[in-house]
């Protein structure tokens, strides 16, 4: 897959099949949206190519709205992109004035004269350009005009699936891994840094690293203890991780995300980790006492282990 980090970058394609979209996740709907583009493609003796956005339109609209959350970082999702077949992504820089392009100038300038497209294949509810003004409808009328062509993504290709990016998140905000693997077609992946912690993983026999993500935009799972793998220097290690406030040890009210992995005694301080989240074993609570957290410590290990080797 060649990637363009603008519209002028994006040449030499002489017969480009184009779809668009944000495509966080690139979650099973998006696979198939990507397998029909590739087929159309094939058809057409030409390339798939997918015009995305960056950084998230909505960051750029509404940049006091904190809420938003993406399943993937921009190199994830380029990664996963590359994995469901797409040929070409053009990765458009998303500015406000960018936003408040008409359809029909969005039309013609990005899509005809910038990307240069021939075929252009879209979801039947897409909508596009300033205040989400442009439809399927409008784009039925522009094809003509503009001389390329024009394919709906059947409705039923999208919704037999279900999944929406959405729902996606809503699940990761809820633990309820199952859902989200099944409606990613793979497992959640946090990244990110290790920073020294206070060590009170270590005094309790149960070491932790402390993760910093790389991504500030990156959706976050909701507080409470996995099963996990850490991958580190190109090495997958069974873990736990807890993301909360450590209540029984910590009193400062700060949430933190921190693994440990087992059979590994390696100090990784500023060092990078991925995560990639298999199953949520319990809600975070307080013990107690540490005798009380080391013995449920001890239960979750032999819980984790379990899952991990299923």
């Amino acid at each position: 897959m060649k990637v363009y980090n603008s519209l002028e970058s994006f040449k030499n394609v002489d017969n480009p099949v184009l779809t668009t979209g944000t495509f966080d996740g690139v979650h099973v709907g998006h696979q198939k949206i990507i397998s029909h583009l590739n087929e159309v493609a094939k058809a057409k003796n030409g390339e798939s190519v997918l015009l995305t956005f960056h950084p998230h339109p909505r960051l750029v609209l509404f940049p006091d709205d904190s809420n938003l959350r993406l399943i993937n970082t921009q190199v994830e999702k380029i990664n996963r992109l590359k994995e469901a077949g797409l040929q070409h992504l053009i990765i458009c820089p998303f500015t406000k004035e960018f936003s408040r392009m008409g359809y029909v100038e969005y039309v013609r300038e990005v899509l005809v004269n910038g990307v240069g497209v021939k075929h252009l294949v879209i979801g039947y509810d897409h909508q596009f350009g300033r205040n989400r003004e442009g439809s399927y409808e409008q784009l039925e009328e522009l094809a003509p005009v503009y001389d390329f062509e024009l394919a709906e993504i059947p409705a039923q290709t999208i919704d037999d699936v279900k999944i929406s990016s959405t729902k996606i998140r809503n699940a990761i905000l809820t633990g309820d891994m199952n859902t989200v693997t099944n409606y990613l077609g793979y497992r959640f992946h946090l990244g990110g840094m290790v920073a020294e912690g206070e060590k009170l993983g270590r005094q309790l026999g149960f070491p932790t690293a402390n993760i910093v993500l790389d991504d500030a935009h990156k959706i976050i799972p909701g507080n409470g203890v996995y099963a996990v793998k850490m991958k580190y220097s190109n090495q997958w290690y069974d873990a736990m991780l807890n993301i909360g406030m450590k209540p029984t040890v910590n009193e400062d009210g700060k949430s933190t995300i921190e693994v440990h992995a087992f059979d590994f005694n390696q100090e990784i301080y500023g060092h990078s980790v991925e995560i990639e989240f298999v199953s949520r074993m319990r809600d975070e609570q307080k013990f107690n006492s540490k005798d009380e957290l080391v013995q449920q410590l001890h239960s979750d290990k032999l819980y984790a282990i379990n899952l991990l080797d299923k």
